[in-house]
């Protein structure tokens, strides 16, 4: 008897209309853990300096590969807690989130990914008259699926309709205990002050937002939702420089 034994296209098949069914950009689409750098060299800095980036890198994705290895659908066995990673662009917060969701759809369950403003873009659209889409047709997806990343968080100006909206979502997936990883480059305030002032973790980097308080996330996303995030999310905060801009790498952090 002969038996049928899958080639190694139709994995890399699967694999692709899983990632298209999640609404992975094709840009984030060969994010995974292996290819996350965390033994990064940049000119002018200390050994110190460069260790502590490196460190952080290091322990961000120990975490989110230990959270997507552990993640499961099955409500009497699932993690009520989702992951909130921050820090400035060009560290990889989205190569991470990505990475999570892929070794997470590619065991059968299901995810979607939206930029934060795509989402916000995506709901008013549905207004339109002319539009075939509606605002359900487009919620539900987002409540209902088993993860869902939300990408640039606090990347656009508030306003009390986008505050509203998020708000419902995030309040949604939460009371039916349904697992969100969003990324941000907004920091908390006391974080940003601190790190500026030099009391913890490692030096305050280029491209790293000035400590303002206009530019923490809750002056982003409201206080409300801040207070939520706490509640529905691990906080993951990546101190690091840009790494697009430093190194400028094909395929390093996203």
């Amino acid at each position: 008897m002969v038996w049928a034994v899958p080639c190694d296209c139709t994995s890399g098949d699967r694999t692709e209309r899983a990632l298209q069914r999640a609404r992975v950009p094709e840009r984030y689409c060969q994010c995974d853990f292996e290819n996350y750098e965390t033994d990064n060299d940049i000119e002018n800095v200390t050994r110190e300096q460069l260790a502590a980036w490196n460190r952080s890198l290091a322990q961000a994705k120990l975490v989110v590969q230990r959270f997507a290895e552990e993640f499961t659908p099955v409500a009497s066995a699932r993690t009520e807690h989702g992951l909130l990673l921050m820090g400035p662009c060009g560290v990889g917060k989205t190569h991470l989130a990505v990475a999570a969701m892929k070794a997470i759809v590619l065991r059968g369950l299901s995810g979607l990914f939206y930029d934060y403003r795509e989402l916000l873009k995506a709901i008013q659209d549905s207004y339109n008259p002319e539009s075939q889409s509606t605002e359900m047709s487009v919620l539900e997806p987002v409540l209902k699926t088993d993860i869902l990343v939300l990408d640039d968080v606090g990347s656009s100006k508030p306003s009390p309709w986008a505050l509203e909206t998020v708000g419902h979502v995030l309040n949604t997936r939460y009371n039916e205990k349904r697992v969100t990883l969003l990324t941000t480059n907004f920091l908390d305030s006391d974080s940003a002050m601190n790190n500026s002032a030099g009391n913890t973790g490692p030096p305050r980097v280029a491209g790293m937002r000035s400590p303002t308080i206009e530019d923490s996330l809750t002056e982003r996303v409201g206080r409300r939702i801040r207070s939520r995030l706490y509640e529905m999310c691990r906080t993951v905060e990546i101190t690091a420089p840009d790494y697009r801009k430093e190194i400028r790498h094909a395929g390093r952090h996203s």
